[in-house]
């Protein structure tokens, strides 16, 4: 009787020792090929083919293709507007072409910093002998803001352009060709290219020369020029396209797992942070992000928790301001009861430097209570409490929804050409495929998460500017000013009582048409200063005295 027992004891720790190996060379196996697709994913994303994947390309439109081939092959249920795709529009507003010119006297002037064409400028060819001090019927007039602006210090309600566009009316019928106007004074003119201005254009071209431009070109008002202008404006519009999948477990709640699949192109949107028009392939930025995402569904389609269901998205226009997860919680393609949002932005530099970190820890209880439990030896990571971010989980976390973000940090090639995919650490991505999985599995039964709201984000590009509001700019609002998506808790626009929706339109002299333009203004302050802000809520306008 012993001697059959100790049989069947051997028998049973060798089976049990064999079905461990069988597992782990299973488990190796299957990491091997995690590896392999992620790296193919990378190098065909991030391939000069795509020309940077920039949002409304063709190079976007192959990596959507290529994200579409693999959820066909894995049977993803499509869910976007027709198929996986949903398309969206983006307006970038009026611009002025490269075609513009304005020669003086031989010299080409440099469009932006010597001159520029009005948004209501009228697009003609205009050529003549002007004397600056003189309005001469038949050709080009000038005209210095100083005694405008000198007269109107305390008005209001002075509209620059409205000024000027009477000015430009009245001129056109006395028989000029074209209007230049110029500031000889201190004062703060406003004066700027509105991409978003609608109005209609007046009959003669009206050009504004920078103070720049004056010193060198127009400083004698008694001589005559030689001149020969050129305006030419475009409104420019492409359409971007998410791709949106689902896994329906026919469960009362719905997980979101998301990253953007967009970059730079060629550095056409201004965002690169190097020189030339050369391709941005974006291998960590975020081609790292979608090889992930597909990854993961693979796993969440073979072995599905299935107290959840499973919404993928793969946003467009990240890197324009979250447009494409912007557009999808205003215009969603499935009506779902969320339960929170997974956000893939950067995973793939992973190493000594680089470690994991994820954001939105704060956003619910419950990923303390989990990950003060778990523990991987993998992966080093740090946490960050805040939802908001520069990512697409912030548009989502603005919603009232729990959400985790991870992100292998920047580094040297961060919005440079150089971001390429030799350089992405594979196997640490697998590692964090693996953690993302492992994570989802946990809390499958953990029912609808518990949202609660957190301070400001500390992961991400830090300020340039010595002051802040504090606000959450509105990137994808087509209006003039900067519509805020939402206010910091604790900071200065938070404390004087701004609200998502307002759009701010000034602040001390300076007013802004824009995201871009509000920057140039926050940064002529300083820590300290005093100034007021000037804002529009609903229909009515609003002042606030402020401190930085």
């Amino acid at each position: 009787m012993k001697k059959l027992l100790i049989v069947v004891l051997l028998f049973a720790n060798v089976t049990h020792a064999q079905s461990k190996r069988k597992k782990r060379l299973a488990e190796e196996k299957a990491n091997l090929e995690l590896v392999a697709n992620l790296k193919t994913h990378v190098q065909y994303l991030a391939d000069d083919k795509l020309e940077g994947r920039r949002a409304g390309t063709k190079g976007e439109q192959l990596a959507l293709q290529y994200i579409v081939q693999q959820y066909q092959q894995i049977g993803l249920s499509p869910k976007g507007t027709n198929g996986f795709v949903q398309e969206f529009e983006i307006n970038e507003g009026k611009q002025i072409t490269p075609a513009n010119s304005l020669v003086i006297n031989g010299h080409s002037l440099i469009q932006n910093k010597e001159y520029f064409p009005l948004t209501y400028s009228a697009q003609k060819l205009v050529k003549g002998n002007p004397a600056m001090a003189l309005n001469e019927y038949g050709q080009p007039w000038f005209k210095d803001l100083k005694e405008l602006l000198e007269e109107n210090k305390t008005n209001p309600h002075f509209d620059i352009d409205e000024s000027i566009k009477k000015e430009a009316v009245l001129d056109a019928g006395k028989g000029a060709t074209a209007l230049f106007i110029y500031n000889s004074s201190a004062i703060t003119d406003n004066v700027q290219f509105n991409k978003r201005d609608t109005a209609k254009a007046v009959a003669i071209p009206v050009v504004y020369i920078t103070k720049s431009g004056y010193q060198h070109y127009f400083f004698d008002n008694a001589a005559s020029l030689d001149l020969a202008l050129k305006v030419e404006i475009v409104e420019k519009k492409r359409v971007a396209s998410n791709v949106v999948g689902f896994i329906d477990n026919r469960a009362a709640t719905t997980v979101i797992l998301g990253a953007h699949y967009d970059h730079l192109g060629y550095g056409e949107d201004n965002n690169a942070l190097d020189t030339g028009h050369i391709v941005h392939n974006g291998a960590d930025d975020n081609a790292s992000g979608t090889a992930a995402l597909i990854e993961l569904t693979k796993m969440l389609k073979k072995s599905p928790p299935k107290n959840n269901n499973y919404l993928i998205i793969h946003f467009s226009a990240e890197e324009l301001g979250l447009f494409g997860s912007k557009f999808w919680l205003d215009s969603p393609t499935v009506s779902i009861t969320a339960n929170y949002m997974l956000n893939m932005d950067m995973v793939g530099r992973y190493d000594s430097s680089h470690k994991l970190t994820i954001g939105g820890y704060g956003t619910s209880p419950t990923w303390g209570s989990y990950f003060s439990s778990f523990s991987n030896q993998q992966l080093i990571v740090k946490f960050d409490s805040s939802g908001a971010g520069p990512s697409d989980h912030a548009s989502f976390y603005r919603k009232n929804m729990p959400v985790l973000f991870f992100f292998t940090g920047s580094h040297p090639d961060y919005h440079k050409a150089t971001d390429d995919w030799d350089k992405i650490n594979y196997d640490g991505e697998k590692n964090i495929v693996n953690y993302i999985y492992q994570l989802i599995l946990a809390n499958d039964d953990k029912g609808k998460l518990v949202f609660t709201k957190t301070r400001d984000s500390q992961t991400g590009k830090s300020s340039k500017f010595k002051v802040s509001l504090g606000v959450i700019p509105d990137y994808g609002f087509s209006g003039t000013g900067l519509r805020i998506d939402g206010v910091s808790p604790g900071k200065l626009a938070d404390r004087i009582g701004l609200q998502a929706g307002d759009i701010l339109l000034q602040l001390g002299d300076y007013k802004f048409v824009d995201v871009q333009s509000y920057m140039v203004s926050l940064g002529k302050f300083d820590k300290g200063d005093k100034t007021k802000l000037r804002i529009l809520r609903g229909k009515e306008e609003k002042i606030f005295e402020i401190q930085f």
